[in-house]
């Protein structure tokens, strides 16, 4: 198997979004902070970017949801900061 740039850039999205999702499965990251939400569209963006590459319908929907839910997150934390006393 020969591995593109593309590959392993799409490769560290992964590591992104499945690392970020464990260490809040085990306690060890906030999902009400910044960090998470950030983390995981920049994963789910990397991984769009390897699909370009190397299309698959499927990857390429879930991605595109992982992301948009990640700014909903990300406006959800900007919005709460703003509206605190």
């Amino acid at each position: 198997m020969h591995l593109t740039p593309a590959d392993m850039v799409g490769f560290i999205g992964v590591a992104l979004v499945v690392g970020t999702y464990f260490l809040s499965q085990v306690g060890r990251m906030d999902v009400t902070r910044l960090l998470y939400p950030m983390l995981n569209g920049i994963g789910a963006a990397l991984i769009i970017f390897s699909l370009l590459f190397a299309f698959s319908v499927a990857a390429f929907v879930v991605e595109v949801f992982w992301l948009a839910i990640s700014l909903v997150g990300v406006a959800r934390i900007f919005l709460n900061k703003n509206n605190r006393p």
